[in-house]
């Protein structure tokens, strides 16, 4: 057998039979006893790993009869009590709102915000997002949160919609702000996974109900994806639309077993689900069962969707992608329009998701606007992060991603629930690395960098030929669906009865695999005794027997082949939509080749749209020379803090010094408001906006002023030094603020009647042109005759070039709205001095 070692023993080949066990299955080659002892040791120690997975195996077939036999099962890793149970609603719905009571040793803080958790209801049970200690609801109970679970029960109420359970998540919504009249701080909500889109689709319906929003692995772009990945996507074009859903249906008597789903996640990945994750506990059953039960125990507790939700979900969003286009209308002529929602949504996403990979999370920002000055108009604020690796599940379930990216989201929400409007990406760094360290009250730093369409581009990856061919697929859908309905919907409605329904549900190939290894077989009655004499006496083998290598290498190649197969299926199934549906013959058969059809509705391209951007514009323009010192001090402070390219929780620090001392009384809400408006003010008329701050400030004394500037410095420094620019930009500030001083003010206003003196005897165009030269440079006042200095003026301020307010380090100086005169030496130099061009 030498002639074997060079190939199953190079390094890193064989995984856990490393380079370092290469002398010790080489002298079992050698040594024909050495051979046999560990053919043995390996035959017991196989034996044995049999043995206890089956009974693992037992063990979840009981924990699934158990689980699914409970009226409301649930994965919850938390005491709860229930506050409002969906079915009592005046459309009811198998939805309900927990409370969940803190573990002992936590202490809940009712001065902060409340935390409402949504689970998805996509095949599998509830629980999901309470899973372990190291979980989102987790998380929000550390941190001191008062924390609300919405969890579902596994049948469906007759005749409930997809509009029904959005009423439901928005009345739970509004019950937990009643339960919180000390705090004005709306809930911050997580959607998971499908209920992501469910949020959404409430908080664009009652924008004034939600807080914070983070979807975390929510599709909301369904046509969106990246060539060679995402083969769900293709999935609605190769079954011929969404007739097979109703067909599914049907067979259920009215109901959509929820198997079929989790069946569909499965065969994603071939690998994993028939022989990785089975293969894994076998090689580590004396240690994996545990937690293999634990998943399984959610994994496996299907649920049923009513028929009538299943088809709107699949007709209006998988197939129709009309969520992120705004076409979705509710039963009541309200137009479900996600540009309508007014809290943060933060988007969690991984590249190493296949069943929301980035571009279907993201995606619904390119559909519903044409930049990020259409974002920052409709006074949105959206913020993505990208994990590179972690899978589907793992965004909800993994506890690494819980106590690094959850936590600083949980952490951060009321800083971003005061950003100002835009789209941002957030990047997480070690809190060591930085600077100023000291200030982070963590072990890691979330920072939000800005971001425009380009980059936001590189993940989406739209391509508007593909929007066609999705086009096409929705067209024949509803073709197909409508010829279903017709001649085979009623001859399968009129043999199918519920028993017969019941009776596939529990013949379900998923189901049986649970049911086949439990108890209830009496095949299984020895497994348990079997399992216990051999825990007592276990022989395990080091990994450095021949054989243990050997099954390695082969289940390896096991993984290879099933992975090779996945991809191969892949490929062939993108190849044939994209060629099936790219036919133009076919395009032009269901009417979407013609100039006269829209195939794809862009709202942010709309007249009525352009039109609402024009008179937000119009409406802020004219807020710009109104207010008092509350909006000048605002305005000044976002001037000063927009110098830098990127923004962290240091800078809220500051912004939340300035709630604090500047506008202690003010709820967060109008806070928010506040500075909002004034971000908006200064991007898009930033000279007006600073050369009217004096305005701002009229009839305020010298103390009053001082006050304001001296509260200017302390919450500047909040979080350490400023920046060169940052303090280039304060001095501005100071400058402007000088200009509203009472005896500036009375200099201002007496230097016309001088200079009408002085200047007698010129002519008429001299003292015009000085007139237009005085109005553009904010009525600069001209020197006496005794050559005094001038006062410090503003210069004009170069106009706003479209890019976020002071976001640009290297344009700092073009942004330079304040700078100080030189003296005037005589009265001839004044007259002699050209006009200044913006």
């Amino acid at each position: 057998m030498n002639f074997l070692t060079p190939s199953l023993f190079k390094p890193g080949l064989t995984g856990k039979a490393s380079a370092t066990t290469l002398p010790s299955q080489a002298m079992t080659l050698m040594d024909p006893f050495g051979f046999g002892r560990a053919a043995f040791d390996y035959w017991r120690d196989s034996i044995e790993r049999s043995v206890l997975y089956l009974d693992v195996m037992r063990e979840r077939g009981n924990q699934y009869l158990e689980h699914m036999e409970q009226t409301k099962p649930s994965v919850l890793g938390f005491e709860t009590e229930e506050l409002l149970d969906g079915r009592t609603l005046p459309r009811p719905v198998n939805y309900e709102l927990l409370r969940v009571l803190p573990p002992e040793g936590v202490e809940i803080d009712l001065q902060k915000r409340p935390f409402v958790v949504v689970d998805p209801r996509a095949g599998h049970g509830p629980g999901i997002g309470g899973f372990k200690p190291d979980s989102e609801l987790g998380v929000a109970l550390r941190a001191g949160h008062p924390c609300y679970f919405i969890g579902f029960l596994p049948f469906p109420e007759p005749g409930q919609t997809v509009e029904d359970v959005v009423e439901a998540e928005i009345a739970f919504v509004r019950h937990v702000i009643e339960r919180h009249p000390e705090t004005s701080e709306k809930p911050m909500v997580v959607g998971n996974c499908q209920a992501g889109w469910q949020v959404m689709m409430a908080a664009a319906l009652e924008p004034d109900v939600f807080g914070p929003i983070l979807i975390a692995g929510a599709p909301l772009s369904y046509w969106a994806g990246e060539r060679g990945k995402a083969p769900m996507r293709y999935t609605g074009g190769i079954t011929g639309g969404s007739w097979i859903t109703a067909l599914t249906s049907d067979m259920g008597n009215g109901l959509f077993d929820g198997a079929w789903l989790v069946q569909n996640f499965e065969r994603l990945n071939p690998a994993n689900t028939y022989w990785k994750k089975q293969y894994h506990l076998y090689d580590n059953v004396d240690t994996e069962a545990g937690r293999y039960l634990e998943f399984e125990r959610w994994w496996g507790g299907h649920v049923v969707l009513g028929g009538e939700e299943i088809q709107y979900i699949v007709d209006n969003l998988f197939v129709g992608n009309r969520l992120s286009t705004a076409q979705l209308v509710t039963r009541d002529g309200r137009r479900i329009d996600l540009r309508n929602v007014r809290s943060p949504v933060v988007v969690f996403c991984s590249r190493g998701d296949d069943i929301t990979p980035p571009p279907q999370a993201l995606g619904w920002i390119r559909d519903l606007y044409e930049g990020e000055e259409d974002i920052i108009a409709n006074e949105q604020t959206i913020i993505y992060c990208l994990h590179d690796t972690t899978g589907h599940l793992g965004i909800f379930v993994s506890g690494s991603v819980s106590r690094k990216e959850h936590t600083e989201f949980t952490a951060n929400m009321d800083y971003i629930d005061v950003m100002p409007p835009g789209l941002y990406e957030t990047t997480i760094s070690r809190a060591e690395d930085q600077e100023e360290s000291e200030l982070v009250e963590r072990d890691y730093l979330l920072e939000f960098s800005p971001r425009n369409f380009d980059e936001l581009d590189n993940e989406v990856q739209h391509k508007p030929e593909d929007d066609r061919r999705f086009a096409t697929v929705a067209r024949l859908s509803e073709i197909n669906l409508g010829f279903y309905r017709l001649y085979l919907q009623p001859w399968i409605q009129a043999t199918i009865t519920p028993e017969s329904a019941r009776w596939m549900r529990r013949m379900h190939p998923i189901r049986l695999g649970y049911k086949l290894l439990s108890d209830r077989n009496p095949l299984s009655v020895p497994l348990p005794v079997m399992a216990d004499a051999i825990r007592e006496n276990r022989h395990p083998v080091d990994d450095d027997n021949l054989f243990k290598a050997m099954e390695t290498i082969a289940s390896d190649q096991i993984v290879s082949n099933l992975d090779a197969f996945r991809d191969l299926r892949d490929s062939l199934i993108e190849r044939v939509f994209l060629d099936t549906f790219g036919q133009p013959l076919l395009q032009a058969a269901v009417g979407l080749y013609g100039d006269a059809h829209v195939h794809r509705r862009r709202p942010g391209a709309e007249p009525e749209h352009r039109r609402f951007i024009e008179n937000r514009q119009a409406e802020l323009r004219e807020k710009i020379a109104e207010g008092s010192h509350h909006e000048a001090v605002m305005r000044s402070m976002i001037y000063v803090l927009g110098g830098a390219p990127a923004t962290d929780e240091r800078n809220f620090k500051r912004l939340r010094a300035s709630r604090a001392e500047l506008e202690p009384s003010t709820r967060l809400c109008d806070f928010k408001h506040l500075v909002r408006e004034q971000f908006f003010i200064l991007k898009l008329d930033r000279e007006k906006a600073l050369n009217t701050l004096p305005i701002l400030l009229k009839d305020r004394s010298n103390e009053e002023i001082d006050e304001h500037l001296r509260h200017l410095e302390h919450v500047l420094a909040a979080s350490g030094e400023l920046s060169p620019h940052a303090a280039e930009r304060l001095d501005q500030i100071k400058a402007l603020f000088d200009q509203a001083r009472p005896e500036a003010v009375k200099v201002k206003a007496e230097a016309p009647s001088a200079a009408g003196k002085t200047e007698q005897g010129k002519t008429s165009a001299v003292t015009s042109a000085n007139s237009a030269e005085t109005a553009k440079t904010a009525a600069k006042p001209a020197g006496d005759d005794n050559n005094s200095a001038a006062p410090v003026t503003p210069k004009a301020v170069p106009k706003d070039d479209g890019k976020a307010v002071g976001n640009d380090e290297d344009n700092a100086a073009p942004d330079t709205p304040v700078k100080t005169e030189p003296k005037a030496t005589t009265k001839s130099a004044q007259r002699k001095r050209p006009n200044r061009k913006r």
